[in-house]
């Protein structure tokens, strides 16, 4: 069984140095692309609530080649640490 996929995204975010919406879609959508939360505003909204629970942090914000604006996020030491601890 998979897990959710607001597991999948906390759990990728602890082994990079740190992503965006467009990144974290790129490496998850060979498993995850057939749920119904696998689009650009399910995954922000796993991020942003990541961020408030402080297990990740905003790290910059640049353009992507659509002219769109991408947040890229980090998992800190001790939000590593957290989701780690509950994400086998």
């Amino acid at each position: 069984m998979k897990k959710p996929l607001n597991f999948a995204v906390l759990k990728y975010m602890t082994t990079v140095e740190m992503a965006c919406v467009d990144d974290v879609m790129a490496a998850l959508k060979d498993e995850y692309s057939p749920w119904r939360m696998f689009k650009p505003t399910g995954i922000l909204e796993v991020l942003m609530t990541g961020e408030k629970n402080d297990l990740l942090v905003e790290d910059h914000y640049e353009a992507n080649d659509k002219g769109e604006l991408m947040i890229y996020y980090r998992a800190p030491e001790e939000g590593k640490t957290i989701i780690n601890s509950y994400i086998k």
